[in-house]
């Protein structure tokens, strides 16, 4: 509908065509915030094993991240097992066991229990992932899940083994501050110390991850025409020569841009450029396997403006062209009647002698 609306408003504005302007300068804009916008798909991991972390030079840390974010279970054909949203809590259940050691009645608040890792009285851990939140932060292992209600209630180690041999494609967005940082998608942090034991159990080690992923989207911001984001549809495949996994990294130079239309409609976006590498998890210290992306912010901004060629340069160029033309009929005219003229004297002369 955008499109009609700006070819008709050019063809009867005797506008033929609008030409983009590019200017740049210095991005002056401070304490802003940034959508990244991702569509990611890992053949090889399951959906329980990979996480989206985020963390930046201002130090602020978000692991784990479950809110905006879906992951679609898939097999190794690429078919959809199941989509869900992360980060929605438990299952809704009968009579789930409460804080005090009793069933949840009609009419009491559910309050589970975290099984004495509780930091006040009153605190509550109603999921398997709020149980394992609160002994990680005590640095406490969890070493027995099945006496833990909420995660023998969701099914925690089931869904482990269910999903072995599966892929995951996940999407969504993830919320930063406009300074430099990172981003990855870490497979293994649903088994962290505290699970130790069900890495055994299922063989999840960290050198066992295929990180083979394919980046179906990738943006910083909003989108506008003739954007170009060149990480859309790159694949990586990951081979097992050595039986290694590693760190797969993507270097963004992020540029800020911003687009304003026909109709003076500006859109505040970004674009970018990127360099990649793989590092093998070998040597001391070993890094973490996962996918990352660093990026970083350029200093100077671009600004796109869609403009219309005016009315007075639009008659110009077509005085321009009428008297091009002109011109060249002269030119040719003056030609033919010159060569004319010669050719008849040269007749005439022949003529006379």
């Amino acid at each position: 509908m955008y499109d009609l609306e700006c070819c008709w408003f050019n063809c009867n504005g005797l506008y033929l065509y609008s030409a983009t302007e590019s200017k740049l300068t210095v991005d002056t804009s401070r304490g802003e915030r940034l959508h990244i916008n991702f569509d990611v798909t890992f053949p090889a991991l399951p959906c329980s094993l990979v996480a989206v972390d985020t963390m930046d030079v201002s130090g602020e840390q978000h692991y784990d991240i479950r809110h905006d974010i879906i992951k679609k279970r898939i097999d190794n054909l690429g078919n959809v097992i199941e989509s869900r949203k992360d980060g929605v809590g438990a299952p809704k259940i009968e009579r789930p066991l409460q804080k005090h050691g009793g069933r949840l009645d009609h009419n009491e608040v559910y309050c589970g229990s975290c099984y004495g890792s509780e930091e006040s009285d009153d605190q509550c851990c109603n999921s398997c992932e709020e149980v394992r939140d609160a002994y990680r932060k005590k640095g406490w292992a969890l070493t027995n899940i099945e006496v833990i209600d909420q995660c023998k209630r969701e099914g925690f180690v089931q869904r482990l083994k269910d999903e072995q041999g599966e892929g995951c494609n996940i999407h969504g967005f993830v919320d930063v501050n406009k300074v430099a940082g990172n981003f990855h998608f870490a497979p293994g942090k649903s088994l962290d110390q505290s699970f130790s034991f069900l890495q055994d159990l299922l063989n999840f080690q960290e050198e066992n991850y295929n990180i083979s992923h394919k980046i179906n989207k990738l943006s910083f911001g909003k989108e506008f025409p003739g954007v170009i984001n060149p990480l859309d549809g790159v694949e990586w495949i990951q081979e097992h020569t050595n039986g290694l996994t590693g760190m797969y990294q993507y270097f963004v130079k992020v540029v800020p841009t911003i687009y304003t239309d026909i109709r003076g409609r500006k859109i505040n976006s970004n674009q970018f450029s990127v360099t990649e590498h793989f590092r093998e998890a070998v040597g001391y210290p070993r890094p973490p396997p996962g996918v990352y992306f660093f990026y970083e912010f350029s200093p100077i901004k671009v600004d796109f403006t869609e403009e219309n060629t005016s009315l007075l340069h639009f008659l110009t160029n077509i005085c321009a062209i009428v008297g091009g033309i002109f011109t060249v009929a002269g030119i040719i005219d003056s030609f033919v009647y010159h060569g004319h003229r010669a050719i008849k004297k040269k007749m005439e002369i022949g003529k006379l002698g």
